[in-house]
């Protein structure tokens, strides 16, 4: 149960949410990495080493989890992130009164 204690304490680090993808995760990071740059941080000098810092490990800390993750490219898996248009696709392919061809 340490390792997901660590998990989490970095996850509330990034301000991360529940699920969060690789993108969500670099743009969490970013952001709280140019908030809290001791080169650029209005707060005390101190506490932005500190912050930058923290957050530099929490980042480590979810990237190393995520490179351990197994992916699971199982149908119904993969069906879960399917796009709007995607979806719509797989429900209704080409027929002509719903699918995405219009009709000649």
């Amino acid at each position: 149960m340490a390792k997901y204690r660590e998990i989490i304490e970095a996850k509330e680090t990034l301000k991360l949410p529940e699920r969060a993808s690789i993108k969500e995760i670099k743009s969490s990071y970013r952001r709280l990495l140019r908030y809290w740059h001791p080169d650029k941080c209005n707060d005390n000098k101190d506490k932005c080493n500190k912050m930058t810092k923290k957050i530099i490990e929490a980042y480590k800390i979810i990237i190393s989890y995520c490179e351990q993750y197994k992916y699971s490219f199982e149908e119904d898996e993969v069906k879960k992130y399917l796009s709007e248009e995607e979806w719509w696709f797989e429900r209704f392919g080409d027929d002509p009164l719903w699918g995405n061809k219009k009709p000649k």
